[in-house]
C-alpha cells in the first residue's frame, strides 16, 4: 500500500475530466459531488490549475481535491470541495496528497484563504481551525465544528464575515 509521500500529485488535464466524475461517483452515495465538480469547471468560480489529481505511477488519476472561488465577506477566498479518492484507494493517503498540493498551487498564485466545510477530525491536519474562531460563519445551519478556514500566508489573517459559495453549491 503507497503512502502519501509516494503518489503523484499533478493539475487536472482536459484528458482526466471523466475519470475524475467517475472518482466523485464511486467515492460517493450519490452522483452530487460529480455534478458539482461538473457545474463548478463551468462557472466563473473556477480557477484553471487548482482542481488537482493524485495519480497511479501510470499518470491515472485515483484521487481529485478541488479548490474554487468563494468569498469571506468581501474578501476573495478559496472552497475547498469536493475531495475524492477511489474507494480502494482511501487511506492510502491520495486524498491528503491531492489536498496539499491543490493547497500548494492556490499559495504559489497568490490566495490567501480557504474555508472548507468538511470532517473536523480530518482537515485540521492540513491547518485548518474552526472558522467561527475567526468570526466566519455560513447562512445555513452546520455543526460549528465542521466550518473550517485557513491562512496561506501568516501576513494575511483570516477576515471575518459571511462565506458565499460559488452558485453551482446552491448556498
Amino acid at each position: 500500500m503507497r503512502t502519501r509521500n509516494q503518489w503523484i500529485t499533478r493539475a487536472e488535464t482536459e484528458a482526466d475530466i471523466p475519470t475524475i466524475r467517475d472518482i466523485n461517483l464511486a467515492a460517493f452515495d450519490t452522483p452530487l459531488e460529480a455534478d458539482l465538480v461538473d457545474a463548478l469547471r463551468a462557472d466563473p468560480c473556477w480557477i484553471d490549475g487548482l482542481s488537482v489529481v493524485s495519480t497511479e505511477d501510470d499518470g491515472t488519476p485515483v484521487g481529485h481535491a478541488l479548490l474554487t472561488r468563494c468569498h469571506i465577506g468581501d474578501s476573495p477566498a478559496l472552497c475547498l470541495a469536493p475531495v475524492a479518492v477511489l474507494p480502494e484507494h482511501q487511506r492510502t493517503g491520495a486524498g491528503s496528497a491531492a489536498i496539499r498540493a491543490a493547497l500548494k498551487a492556490a499559495k504559489e498564485i497568490g490566495e490567501h484563504h480557504v474555508v472548507v466545510l468538511g470532517h473536523p477530525e480530518y482537515y485540521p491536519r492540513f491547518g485548518f481551525t474552526r472558522a467561527s474562531t475567526h468570526g466566519i460563519g455560513l447562512t445555513i445551519d452546520v455543526p460549528d465544528e465542521a466550518l473550517m478556514a485557513l491562512t496561506l500566508d501568516e501576513a494575511h489573517p483570516l477576515p471575518g464575515g459571511t462565506v458565499r459559495y460559488a452558485a453551482p453549491f446552491g448556498i
